[in-house]
């Protein structure tokens, strides 16, 4: 028995054609999450109420931004690289802010931001002053809870490692040594060596 090729009748092709011409114009699915950072420099601050700057990155584009659960307004500009603003109002020393972000395929983000308040002068212990004719040299101990920032001597600023304690040495001219410390906070604490 001799068999005959099989042939599907052309009315039959054409949905399986559509499809497949249909699944090359399937668009893909976004999986990039919003990428949420921070600008301005917090962290610890002198202040329970400071303005905090940021950005979300999103490939497809930014359309909402939250704090704690509230809606905050994008600011003007590209949706892609979106600019948030907003105020803290810190209760006591310590303060906790949740960030999210959502793009336009729902995909979420969240960042957590914690801020300190420091309100407390970082201290400078003297531990050597020396005079010979007009040079003097001091040296020392500069210590804060939350980190020493920079030290500086009659204006000029040391070359340190911040830290919660930091030893410094320097050499001037003049009568005495003015001496500032600042912590990461902002706070400063100066002593007239002499």
């Amino acid at each position: 028995m001799r068999r005959c090729p099989f042939f599907l009748p052309a009315a039959a092709l054409l949905p399986a054609l559509g499809l497949l011409l249909l699944s090359g114009c399937a668009r893909t699915t976004d999986t990039f999450k919003p990428r949420i950072s921070v600008t301005s420099a917090v962290g610890v601050t002198r202040e329970k109420s400071v303005l905090v700057d940021g950005t979300v990155l999103d490939d497809v584009g930014v359309t909402q931004v939250t704090v704690d659960g509230t809606p905050i307004p994008v600011l003007p500009g590209s949706r892609k690289l979106a600019r948030f603003q907003f105020k803290t109002l810190i209760e006591g020393t310590q303060g906790k802010y949740t960030i999210k972000a959502r793009d336009a395929a729902g995909n979420e983000s969240t960042l957590v931001l914690p801020i300190s308040v420091d309100t407390v002068k970082p201290t400078i212990q003297l531990t050597r002053f020396e005079k010979s004719g007009n040079v003097i040299r001091v040296a020392g101990v500069a210590g804060d809870n939350n980190g020493v920032a920079q030290v500086l001597v009659d204006g000029n600023r040391l070359n340190i490692t911040p830290g919660p304690s930091v030893e410094f040495f320097a050499e001037t001219t003049g009568i005495w040594a003015d001496i500032v410390v600042v912590d990461t906070a902002g706070n400063q604490a100066t002593l007239r060596a002499r």
